[in-house]
């Protein structure tokens, strides 16, 4: 269902005092209604700060490039330059965009010397990255 769909439905408040309990809400595929409870949905769904926060985490992943990146991190922590000869890219490009997925959490670094190497930051990120492939090709 839609956002567009969800939020035009008829709404009616279920009691007098104009609290949205439940409401009828069509099925675009199947033009039968359902009834849900507004108001424990209301209340498990994300607050705006959260919803944002998310939004702006997914957002990372709107770049192809980003893309590879935490797709080649995912095989093994790597350093700056083995990330440039595998996405046939210049250094100051890879670099900007390991910044960017670090300041997102996406990813870590660990400077060994002079040598700064690549990670991804933790378990979920690998889990989301997986599962959200596993999706795609799904589809």
């Amino acid at each position: 269902m839609t956002d567009e769909t969800f939020y035009s439905s008829a709404v009616r408040p279920a009691s007098g005092d104009g609290r949205l309990e439940t409401a009828e809400l069509m099925d675009e595929d199947s033009g039968e209604g359902s009834t849900a409870n507004l108001d424990a949905v209301r209340a498990s769904m994300l607050d705006e700060n959260s919803a944002g926060q998310l939004a702006d985490w997914m957002k990372a992943f709107s770049d192809p490039t980003r893309v590879r990146l935490v797709g080649a991190l995912l095989h093994a922590e790597l350093c700056v330059h083995d990330l440039t000869v595998l996405l046939d890219m210049n250094q100051s490009a890879v670099s900007h965009q390991l910044r960017y997925l670090r300041n997102m959490r996406i990813v870590k670094r660990r400077k060994a010397g002079k040598t700064v190497f690549y990670s991804l930051d933790d378990d979920h990120v690998e889990q989301i990255f997986t599962q959200t492939l596993q999706h795609i090709r799904h589809s």
